[in-house]
């Protein structure tokens, strides 16, 4: 539906006249009309002020289907990076209701989830730039040091704090329910590993290899050996598996990952390259956000901006992204290394 429509649907059922809206708007009658009959729009500025005369959204205003104004809401908690509180408001209503209307959709439920999500997210970043900010006027002081911590996702050594117990209980009856829902065993196993609970880990993942034949079984058996203190002994499982899938870029990606782990930056940039190279099109960018990150740990601040650089360049390639949220995060981050890069 046209927005003129809607304004003189909207108008119809409010009682009002084209000349009453006119001069509640500061506009004539006849830019109304022009609005109705579709041969006018109304500037953007003038859109809050509208949908809030006739009490309704801007996304009601544009009469924007239910499944339209979902694919909105989930394109902008990925290019929005501070929401408006109002934006938010309609949002969480408008998921809720739709969560209420269709029950037996996950879709709006997970927008809640990655809504507040994001939420929290911004919360952190205000976090983190404030107990910077203390920490500047109060540098020994142990508070703000604590709450960067927090904000940063930092290490904790309280057991109490860190471990998975509950997410552990929530995976653990995802996988019962769903015993062949290979990407819930990876999250339980995920858990079970970090929290050392090797045993129940192996069993688990016992049962998936017996239904899978992918590369994630010796991926999770090298993970195995890995927090076991068999660090050889995963190695050579991931070596096999590099040669048994050479073409899956998560492969090479994760052996990456467990180079970076233990300091051998130069092995790990490689494998991130390889996972580069034999993705097909288009590309995911992790690698490259890896590379950038390794660069800036060994000191080469050129290397990690040409590699943020390159991101940026495949995005607008590959994902035509050349503008919001993601490019600007990007962006921020070739200034701090540029920064980083002068005090040396």
């Amino acid at each position: 539906m046209e927005i003129g429509t809607q304004i003189k649907a909207l108008r119809l059922r409010k009682g009002v006249t084209q000349e009453a809206l006119a001069r509640k708007l500061g506009v004539t009658a006849q830019a109304v009309s022009k609005w109705e009959r579709g041969t006018g729009a109304p500037d953007i500025g003038m859109l809050p002020e509208i949908s809030a005369y006739f009490g309704t959204t801007i996304d009601e205003l544009f009469a924007l289907t239910p499944e339209m104004r979902m694919e909105r809401i989930e394109n902008a908690i990925e290019d929005v990076r501070f929401w408006d509180p109002a934006d938010t408001e309609s949002a969480r209503q408008f998921l809720t209701e739709q969560a209420r209307k269709h029950p037996d959709d996950g879709k709006p439920h997970s927008l809640l989830a990655a809504l507040e999500n994001h939420l929290a997210d911004e919360h952190k970043e205000m976090a983190r730039d404030y107990a910077l900010e203390a920490l500047r006027r109060e540098p020994t002081s142990w508070d703000p040091m604590n709450q960067l911590n927090h904000a940063m996702n930092g290490k904790f050594q309280d057991w109490n704090y860190t471990n998975h117990c509950r997410l552990i209980t929530h995976c653990k009856a995802l996988v019962r329910e769903n015993p062949q829902n290979w990407r819930a065993i990876m999250l339980l196993l995920d858990q079970l590993i970090d929290d050392y609970r090797l045993e129940e880990a192996k069993s688990y993942w016992e049962a998936w290899s017996k239904f899978d034949s992918t590369y994630r079984i010796p991926l999770y058996q090298g993970m195995l050996a890995w927090q076991s203190g068999n660090r050889e002994e995963a190695f050579a499982v991931w070596e096999k598996m590099k040669q048994d899938f050479p073409a899956d870029w998560c492969v090479w990606h994760h052996v990456g990952d467990f180079y970076a782990k233990t300091g051998r930056w130069e092995e790990a940039i490689v494998h991130y390259r390889k996972a580069l190279e034999v993705q097909p099109s288009p590309k995911m960018l992790d690698p490259l956000e890896a590379i950038s990150q390794a660069m800036e740990i060994c000191g080469n601040y050129a290397g990690a901006i040409a590699a943020l650089n390159e991101e940026i360049e495949l995005a607008a390639m590959d994902w035509d992204i050349t503008e919001g949220e993601f490019v600007d995060r990007i962006r921020r981050e070739i200034t701090r290394l540029e920064r980083a890069a002068t005090v040396g």
